[in-house]
C-alpha cells in the first residue's frame, strides 16, 4: 500500500479549528451520523478545564474527527517510507482509520477523573467501547456494510494486546509516544485553551519522518524528525504543567471527583456511562442538593464559581517525605486522609472544618506512558532511543515526567482557609496525620 486508501479522497471535507481540513467521505459520514458517535458531541474533551480556560469547551466529537485526519497523514507518510512501503495492506489501513475515528467511543462524561479513582468493576474507556460495537449494533453494521471491516478487529486495535507485528504496529499508531491521539489533542487543547504550549512543535516534520523499528511492530522516526520529537516531548510536559495539572484546574477536578464519588452509587453504571454531560451534571446536582457535597458541586457547576483554594503543595523534589506517602494511593486513602486531617484540625481549634471542606489531590495510581521512541540513524545502520541521543528529553523520557508536573495538593473551602492556616503549619499537621494513619 502506498499512502492512504483511495476511498479516503472520494468525498468532501469537514473543517476543524484552526484551518484543518479532514477528509469526509461517505463511509466516514455513515459512522459519525450514528447515535453512538453523535453522543460524543455532548461530552467535552477537557471537562472542568473550561472553568479555568473558558475556551476549552471543545468536544470529543471534534477531537475524534481530528484524530482520523491525523491518521490519514500518518498512513500517507508510512506509505512513502522505506520501511513502511508495502507493509500495511489496504484492509489493515481501513481498520486503523476506523479505530482512529472510534478511539474515544467508550468515553463517558468526565472520563479521566473518574478512571483515576479506580472504582471497582469500572472498565477503562477503551474497553467500554465494546458495548457500542457488539453484534447487532448499528456501528457494527456500518463497519461491515460500508467499510468491509470487522468490529472485532477495531476493538483489537483499541484494546487488544496480542497478534503479529502488523497488528502491534497498528496499535502503536493509536497508543504510543507519538500516536495520532497525542498529536491531535496537544494541538487542539492548546488552541482552545488559548495557550501556545501544545502547538510549538513541528507536526509536519514529525509525521514526514515516520518509519518503523526493525521488527516492523512499532512506529519509529528517522533522524530528520529528532528535533520535532524533542519539541513534542516538551510540549506535552508544559501542557500537563500549565493546563491539565494547573492548580485551579486540579481544584475543580478534585471538587468534581469528591462529589461524584459521594453519589455515583445512586446511578447505575449502564446509565451514567452513556449520559450526555449536561444530564450527568443535573443528576449529580439533584443528589448533592442540601447535603455535605452541595458546596463542592455548586462551586464548580453552580451559577457562581467558587473553587477551593490551594493551601499546601508538595512535589517529589521539594517535600519528598510527604509526596511519597500520598502520591499514587487509592482514592479511598485520600478520603481517609481528609477525614483524619479534619479531626486533627478540629482538635487544634478549627471546630467548623468538615471533611468535605478539605480535598487532597494527588497523582493517581499508574503513570503516563513514557516517551520512548526509536530513531533510525541510517548512516550508522542502527536504531537508538530518543532519550539516548537527546539531553533535552533524557529526564522526561527515562525518568517519568509525572514526578515533575503532578503535585500532591491540599485544597480547602474558601470560607475555611483562615481557620485551617491558624491551626498551624499544614505540612506538619499532614505529617502527623500520615503517621497516625501509618501511610508509608
Amino acid at each position: 500500500m502506498t499512502g492512504v486508501p483511495d476511498w479516503v479522497r472520494s468525498g468532501g471535507i469537514v473543517r476543524l479549528p484552526a484551518g484543518q481540513d479532514v477528509p469526509f467521505p461517505p463511509r466516514v459520514r455513515a459512522l459519525t451520523d450514528t447515535p453512538a458517535f453523535q453522543r460524543l458531541r455532548s461530552i467535552s474533551q477537557l471537562g472542568v478545564v473550561s472553568r479555568v480556560y473558558p475556551g476549552a469547551t471543545h468536544s470529543r466529537f471534534e477531537h475524534a474527527i481530528g484524530v482520523f485526519g491525523q491518521a490519514t497523514g500518518y498512513l500517507e507518510s508510512l506509505g512513502r517510507s522505506r520501511a513502511g512501503a508495502g507493509l500495511l495492506d489496504a484492509g489493515e489501513a481501513d481498520v486503523i482509520l476506523a479505530a482512529a475515528l472510534l478511539h474515544d467511543l467508550g468515553h463517558w462524561p468526565f472520563c479521566h477523573p473518574v478512571e483515576d479513582m479506580k472504582l471497582p468493576d469500572l472498565p477503562d474507556h477503551e474497553a467500554a467501547a465494546a458495548k457500542f460495537l457488539g453484534p447487532g449494533s448499528e456501528l457494527t453494521a456500518v463497519l461491515r456494510d460500508e467499510w468491509g471491516v470487522d468490529a472485532a478487529d477495531v476493538l483489537d486495535v483499541l484494546d487488544g494486546d496480542g497478534g503479529g507485528p502488523l497488528r502491534k504496529l497498528s496499535r502503536s499508531l493509536l497508543s504510543g509516544p507519538i500516536d495520532v491521539d497525542k498529536v491531535d489533542y496537544l494541538d487542539r487543547d492548546s488552541l482552545h485553551c488559548g495557550v501556545p504550549y501544545g502547538r510549538n512543535f513541528d507536526r509536519s516534520r514529525l509525521i514526514a519522518s515516520l518509519t518503523t523499528n526493525e521488527a516492523g511492530d512499532r512506529l519509529a522516526i528517522t533522524e530528520k524528525g529528532r528535533t520535532a520529537a524533542e519539541l513534542m516531548v516538551f510540549a506535552r510536559y508544559v501542557m500537563f504543567s500549565e493546563v491539565y495539572w494547573h492548580h485551579a484546574v486540579r481544584s475543580a477536578t478534585a471538587m468534581f471527583a469528591r462529589t461524584f464519588h459521594a453519589h455515583y452509587r445512586d446511578l447505575a453504571p449502564e446509565t451514567w456511562m452513556v449520559m450526555a454531560e449536561p444530564l450527568l451534571i443535573e443528576e449529580l446536582g439533584k443528589r448533592a442538593a442540601g447535603g455535605p457535597t452541595v458546596d463542592l458541586f455548586e462551586g464548580v457547576f453552580g451559577r457562581g464559581r467558587k473553587l477551593f483554594k490551594r493551601v499546601a503543595e508538595f512535589s517529589l523534589f521539594q517535600r519528598p517525605e510527604i509526596y511519597r506517602r500520598v502520591a499514587r494511593r487509592p482514592y479511598g486513602d485520600l478520603l481517609r486522609l481528609s477525614d483524619a486531617l479534619a479531626d486533627e484540625l478540629r482538635a487544634s481549634g478549627a471546630t467548623d472544618v468538615a471533611a468535605t471542606d478539605l480535598l487532597f489531590d494527588a497523582p493517581p495510581p499508574g503513570r503516563e506512558v513514557e516517551f520512548d521512541v526509536e530513531i533510525v540513524f541510517r548512516k550508522e545502520g542502527r536504531l537508538r532511543s530518543l532519550a539516548e541521543v537527546s539531553p533535552v528529553t533524557e529526564t522526561l523520557a527515562r525518568k517519568q515526567f509525572d514526578d515533575y508536573v503532578k503535585r500532591v495538593r491540599l485544597f480547602v473551602h474558601p470560607d475555611r482557609v483562615a481557620a485551617v492556616r491558624s491551626a498551624g503549619d499544614p505540612a506538619e499537621l499532614i505529617k502527623r496525620v500520615l503517621d497516625r494513619l501509618e501511610f508509608t
